[in-house]
């Protein structure tokens, strides 16, 4: 087995942090502009830099910290993409009333809480968005809520303050983290 040498480690050492950049600075955009590319555009253009970021670090890793990498490569990315969603302004507030609650307990596989339950909200605001609430916080039919909404119907609409970017921030660092030190593993001899 032979290491990688410092002009070789460099480059790929490089990559989740610049795949990650790519990955942020694409989502923000079609979050964000006026002219934003259309949900398949947008979706299609993740999938295109997500795989050729993990192609790329596979090839050059190799061996199974080139898998182990490559799997918390695009982990990682896909978390920068729920940060990019989750920081997106949702411009407008809206108070709604609640018109019909369906609660659903969702089982957890592994450790942790053994369920939780996901609310799903259907909602009367004023001018008829946001009809929905996919995961709302608890409420009552009948009872108002604040919803934070985008008027151009780039996010999903959320609860006023229900979003937070530091849980899939921090999972986006510590996955790229992971991967940038595997990169710097051992690799078989080609």
């Amino acid at each position: 087995m032979s290491e990688l040498q410092p002009k070789e480690w460099g480059p790929v050492a490089a990559l989740p942090g610049a795949a990650a950049a790519a990955v942020l600075a694409w989502t923000s955009w079609c979050f964000t502009a006026a002219a934003a590319p259309s949900v398949t555009v947008t979706v299609a253009g993740v999938g295109v830099l997500l795989l050729a970021a993990c192609a790329v670090y596979f090839v050059r890793v190799g061996g199974s910290g080139g898998f182990f990498g490559t799997l918390f490569l695009a982990l990682g990315l896909l978390a920068a993409v729920a940060t990019a969603d989750q920081t997106t302004a949702r411009g407008e507030v809206a108070t709604c009333v609640v018109r019909d609650v369906q609660a659903r307990n969702q089982e957890s596989q592994g450790e942790g809480p053994a369920s939780k339950t996901v609310y799903r909200l259907a909602l009367d605001c004023p001018g008829g968005y946001p009809a929905e609430l996919k995961d709302g916080p608890e409420a009552e039919a009948g009872a108002e809520i604040r919803v934070s909404y985008d008027p151009g119907r780039r996010v999903s609409p959320a609860a006023e303050g229900g979003t937070s970017p530091w849980t899939a921030g921090v999972c986006a660092v510590v996955l790229l983290a992971l991967s940038t030190g595997l990169a710097g593993r051992r690799r078989p001899a080609a």
